[in-house]
């Protein structure tokens, strides 16, 4: 039995959640989310709080994830999510415009990251990016690709890194 799943989603004020057949609707002051809910899992609201309840013995392993991804719509709408990303190396930079990121990360040709609907990517700083938006997956999505352009080498630790992440530098051959 998930002990995850068993724990309730508590929706703060301005937080709207419709279900209708196997679909759940979440609108909030940043905008609105929608998902279909795995076959075998019910979802269902009392007052301000969601609760997912298990049909069918099967469908335990998606009880956690259901509630989760739930939880994680919740936050999205009502807060926002965001990704930090620092640019490390001489002449690596970054500048957001519109819809689109530049990137300048040691390549004889600029690098331009569109980013999809729903997802902004602002800069700070020229050497940091901050990627938001109200969906979880593709702000973590957004990130990646953008870190994959140039991931840290082992080496001097030049490259794009998360802001939490530690790059362990080795040492150097020696003669």
């Amino acid at each position: 039995m998930s002990r995850i799943g068993n724990q309730p989603i508590t929706l703060p004020a301005k937080v709207e959640v419709a279900i209708s057949g196997g679909e759940i609707t979440v609108k909030g002051p940043l905008g609105s989310l929608s998902r279909r809910v795995a076959e075998g899992v019910t979802v269902e609201k009392s007052g301000d709080t969601l609760v997912c309840k298990v049909e069918r013995p099967e469908s335990r392993a998606l009880h956690g994830t259901t509630r989760a991804l739930l939880a994680n719509m919740v936050r999205g709408v009502s807060q926002g999510f965001e990704k930090k990303l620092s640019l490390v190396g001489v002449g690596y930079r970054a500048q957001a415009q519109g819809d689109k990121l530049n990137l300048s990360l040691g390549f004889s040709h600029p690098v331009v990251h569109m980013m999809p609907k729903g997802v902004k990517a602002e800069t700070p700083v020229q050497t940091e990016i901050l990627v938001k938006g109200i969906d979880k997956q593709a702000v973590g999505q957004v990130a990646a690709e953008i870190r994959a352009y140039r991931p840290p080498e082992p080496y001097k630790g030049k490259g794009v890194r998360y802001a939490d992440e530690r790059v362990v530098i080795k040492e150097t051959k020696k003669k």
